[in-house]
């Protein structure tokens, strides 16, 4: 059989790409002719990516939560992806930046759409019941979101409202102590921690505070104020940056206001049902007013921040 000279190029490729390696390009070839095809289960994992839902109850809606919550967590890791990418970015580019931007805007509106599903998809009664079986495990112990954040601005604008006029100067490790989502996982009646924060920080706290201190000089607020000193800044790229804002700090914890709202009353004993945490205070935007960039919003804005779109969501439920 005669081998035409497209194959006879890339031989020749593969040959030099392996002796540059100093490997044995004939072994290589060897290993493709007894390999077998690759199949799209094997190459996702399918088998083992649908057996990761292990319901604790026997109520079917508990494996739509599962499911869910699952879905949520590869999003934040594709969102995450980007966000290494920008921040370790060599010779950042504002197109470069504003196309991962771009991306990370699209998985979390597509995250937040869907969210209907899931609080459609189960039945309150249902919801009321397995969720007390899952204590003290909360949505708000995911550590992946809590780093998207980290990575989007100056770790400052992470700490509780009240506490940032006293901390502007503060060390990441001091601002830490006061970050903002402590304060939505404190008991309501003695204000300690709840089992669910003490969980919380003992895996995740050293990483949150690296991450941060790593970050000083790359997350996307410094970067930001880098291309507008150097006169780099585009209006596309802060217009994805308001988006981003928005996306993350209002529209996805109001989606989660709008299902405690269906699901849970506002008697203390039922706040249980979200492992402790205190979402009438946690979830809506106004009260927290934490804002990744307060450079691109209008003092009128900031001091509106979230307050329409709480409006809208109360006036649907």
């Amino acid at each position: 059989m005669q081998i035409s000279p497209e194959i006879e190029q890339r031989l020749a490729l593969l040959q030099q790409k392996y002796e540059a390696m100093g490997q044995d390009m004939a072994s290589y070839l060897d290993g493709l002719l007894y390999a077998d095809f690759l199949t799209y289960w094997d190459y996702i994992n399918l088998d083992t990516l649908l057996s990761l839902q292990n319901p604790k109850t026997p109520f079917p809606d508990e494996e739509i939560f599962i499911i869910y919550h699952q879905i949520t967590e590869l999003y934040f890791k594709l969102a995450l992806n980007e966000c290494k990418q920008i921040a370790q970015h060599e010779a950042l580019t504002a197109e470069f930046f504003t196309a991962r931007l771009h991306r990370i805007n699209r998985y979390f509106e597509a995250l937040t759409h869907s969210f209907e599903i899931m609080v459609d998809g189960m039945e309150k009664e249902q919801f009321l019941k397995f969720r007390m079986s899952l204590l003290p495990a909360s949505g708000f112990q995911s550590g992946q979101y809590r780093m998207i954040e980290i990575y989007a601005t100056d770790f400052f604008n992470l700490v509780a409202k009240d506490s940032r006029e006293a901390l502007a100067n503060g060390t990441v490790k001091e601002q830490f102590e006061d970050i903002y989502w402590k304060y939505g996982a404190t008991e309501l009646s003695t204000g300690k921690k709840t089992l669910t924060l003490k969980q919380f920080e003992k895996k995740y706290a050293k990483t949150f505070v690296d991450l941060g201190e790593n970050l000083i000089n790359t997350n996307f607020y410094a970067l930001y104020r880098k291309f507008k000193q150097a006169g780099k800044a585009t209006e596309a790229l802060a217009t994805e940056l308001r988006h981003l804002d928005t996306n993350v700090n209002v529209n996805w914890p109001l989606s989660h206001y709008k299902s405690a709202v269906r699901y849970l009353h506002r008697e203390p004993e039922e706040i249980r049902a979200t492992g402790g945490t205190n979402w009438q205070k946690y979830l809506p935007p106004r009260f927290q007013k934490r804002i990744f960039y307060p450079s691109l919003w209008t003092d009128v804005q900031k001091e509106e921040w979230g307050r329409a779109w709480v409006k809208k969501v109360l006036s649907e439920v």
